[in-house]
């Protein structure tokens, strides 16, 4: 939607009109001509009445502006990669899989950028941002989540006017509305957060079949319209995932200090305690096996992950210490029924989750 005000309009006049749009989850971009001023307003405007403002007297017009929906004919798509790590190749394979033909990708490694284009994952894969990246409809930013804002602010240049940009990030806060005010008026970021992984990080470890039966959390912001929802959400159904929800990103940063966070804390410090010695890989099996794969981890990226979300970490961390303590307890006291019901509590909520 784009608001013209009637020439000369006093800046206070100006200031007063986009803060009632921003109140209302609105993006405001100005744009000055000589004696009159634009706003661009992103978001979902296809139920405002401008007339709710009351700002008449200083509102020459308002032009809506009819979007068109993007397509869900994947081979006719032009996506961008940036960050052709675990996540980035595989998003490329699973893209190859459903007959993307036109992808490009950014890799500032340049070993980690020739391997994928000797594996034709793009064509072609840039170490840096350039020009490159006006040909995409479509940008998955596949890197750590301190690194998405500035990746869109540094270059925004370089973006097609309307493309449609999202992420894999594993820790949300206020990354979507700080990537959309990076961005230009017509042009979109939905967050999004595939729960899709392996314990070891990097191209190699990359597969088209990361994404089969997972779910895929979609962060939606005021800002975003629901045919781009919806188009996410079809489009990680194509990637193979189960099933999409929608959160707000507190909803998103909780859950994941409990789903993920908390289980790759508990592995690592599994693997770290003080029992751990030479003989230990000879009384290894199925339950520590699995209670430790995560624990081959990403170093850098997992500390960046707990230190975002550092609060509602250790929040799970205090919660699963009260459980141990009545575990500890219970031993002590001989308690056996005590141990039973916690059992019977546990199996029933593991039953729930599949």
């Amino acid at each position: 939607m784009i608001i013209v005000f009637k020439p000369n309009t006093p800046d206070e006049d100006k200031l007063r009109v986009k803060g009632k749009l921003e109140e209302r989850g609105f993006l405001v971009h100005e744009s000055n001509g000589v004696n009159i001023t634009l706003f661009g307003v992103v978001g979902d405007t296809s139920n405002f009445d401008e007339h709710t403002l009351n700002e008449d007297d200083v509102i020459e017009k308002v032009v809506h502006i009819q979007k068109r929906s993007r397509s869900t004919n994947w081979q006719q798509l032009k996506f961008a990669i940036i960050g052709m790590g675990l996540i980035g190749g595989s998003y490329a394979k699973a893209l190859r899989r459903l007959g993307v033909k036109n992808i490009v990708a950014v890799e500032i490694n340049e070993a980690v950028a020739l391997q994928a284009q000797r594996l034709e994952l793009a064509n072609p894969v840039l170490t840096a941002p350039n020009e490159k990246l006006k040909d995409a409809d479509v940008i998955i930013c596949a890197i750590y989540p301190e690194g998405v804002v500035p990746f869109l602010r540094d270059n925004v240049q370089f973006f097609k006017d309307d493309v449609l940009i999202t992420d894999v990030s594993g820790i949300k806060r206020n990354l979507a509305k700080e990537a959309q005010a990076e961005l230009k008026a017509g042009m979109e970021f939905i967050s999004g957060h595939p729960m899709a992984g392996r314990q070891s990080s990097g191209l190699e470890m990359s597969e088209a079949e990361i994404f089969q039966g997972a779910n895929y959390i979609i962060v939606p912001e005021k800002h975003n319209r629901e045919e781009s929802i919806e188009w996410l959400e079809k489009f990680a159904l194509a990637l193979g995932c189960r099933h999409t929800v929608r959160v707000t990103p507190e909803e998103h940063d909780r859950t994941i200090a409990f789903t993920s966070n908390l289980t790759h804390i508990t592995a690592v410090a599994l693997m770290n305690s003080a029992s751990y010695n030479e003989k230990t890989k000879y009384f290894v099996a199925g339950s520590f096996r699995d209670g430790t794969r995560v624990a081959d981890i990403n170093p850098e990226l997992w500390c960046s992950l707990f230190m975002a979300n550092k609060e509602k970490v250790a929040d799970e961390i205090d919660k699963y210490i009260e459980q141990l303590d009545l575990w500890s307890k219970a031993l002590r006291a001989g308690d056996g029924e005590q141990m039973k019901d916690m059992m019977r509590v546990a199996a029933a909520r593991r039953k729930e989750l599949y």
